[in-house]
């Protein structure tokens, strides 16, 4: 069963979450109607696993997307967690696509950044946001401040986190076939931070600024294989038996779509009136399959009359978007 758990260091500014994707990352690819290329579906379960992740620590109503473009063979791949921990991911691949190296893993470089132009954006869309209102959205490069091109997803987000939320937090991700996983540490900011020696002491200050790059490099040690294979419990234990631990209740993430007839009403309406004709003028209905559950939606003439008329006499223009 997938697993989620949040936890914090006693008395250390430091928090952290795991989570652990397996029955419902299985659902995901069983959903697919044509399978991604094996590195693409590991780039998807690490991406959902991050989603979630980034998810846990958020304190509003709604959905995280992640999405990553490039002008690689994948032009983009988008994984959503939301607020209740389900979670959705897809992608749209136009090239031909490396096989895993020999562990197992992909090269970021080589899937959405081959030329440098690749994208992190991460959206937070809040459900009681106001109509007219844009989600909140953060967007880094696949590079560093060096123009480095990021091998791993982990790096690309830890970047994201330092300089949209000047947070500094440690990732680490991995997926298989069988099972997606992630963990996340993060520094939380210390009150009176500039004065913390001479509020608390020279050597409970150095524990205090200490607990986080200290942990972080307990973190660092996970092999994928641990992520993806060890129980809860021992993988926890592992790492920071040394540590004052607090566990907090657990979660268990689930596959989920947020898609409906009504939304892909609206997509086809998007399209306009002629193109919609004259798909039907070849098919007895307009067939549309979800890209992130499969679930088939089928519109006859009739259907597709009256979902112009409920939109208007006058069709938007062709390839338009609502």
């Amino acid at each position: 069963m997938s697993e989620f758990q949040k936890f914090m260091f006693e008395g250390l500014p430091v928090r952290g979450v795991v989570v652990r994707l397996t029955d419902s990352w299985q659902e995901l690819q069983s959903r697919r109607q044509e399978p991604l290329p094996d590195a693409v579906m590991a780039l998807l379960g690490e991406m959902s696993a991050c989603a979630l992740l980034l998810q846990g620590n958020l304190k509003f109503q709604g959905a995280l997307v992640m999405q990553m473009s490039g002008d690689g063979p994948v032009k983009l791949a988008v994984a959503e967690a939301r607020t209740d921990l389900s979670y959705r991911a897809t992608a749209n691949v136009t090239g031909a696509v490396p096989r895993l190296d020999s562990k197992g893993q992909f090269d970021l470089a080589d899937l959405l950044n081959v030329h440098g132009g690749g994208r992190c954006a991460i959206t937070l869309d809040a459900d009681d946001r106001p109509p007219g209102v844009h989600p909140y959205q953060g967007v880094v490069p696949l590079n560093d401040e060096h123009a480095a091109r990021f091998s791993r997803l982990a790096q690309a987000v830890e970047q994201y986190m330092k300089l949209s939320e000047q947070l500094d937090t440690k990732i680490v991700l991995a997926a298989d076939a069988h099972s997606a996983a992630g963990m996340l540490i993060q520094r939380m900011p210390l009150e009176g931070e500039a004065n913390l020696e001479g509020r608390v002491g020279a050597e409970q200050a150095a524990e205090l600024l200490d607990a986080f790059p200290r942990i972080a490099m307990k973190v660092a040690t996970l092999q994928p294989e641990e992520l993806l294979r060890l129980p809860m419990d021992e993988l926890l234990h592992r790492l920071f038996w040394e540590e004052p631990l607090r566990r907090f209740e657990p979660a268990t993430p689930r596959f989920a779509c947020t898609c409906s007839r009504e939304r892909v009403g609206r997509m086809l309406v998007g399209l306009g009136r002629e193109e919609i004709e004259s798909i039907l003028a070849e098919r007895p209905d307009v067939e549309v399959a979800c890209n992130f559950c499969g679930a088939p939606y089928r519109f006859d003439a009739v259907d597709c009359a009256q979902l112009f008329q409920a939109a208007g006499s006058v069709a938007p223009p062709q390839g338009s978007v609502q």
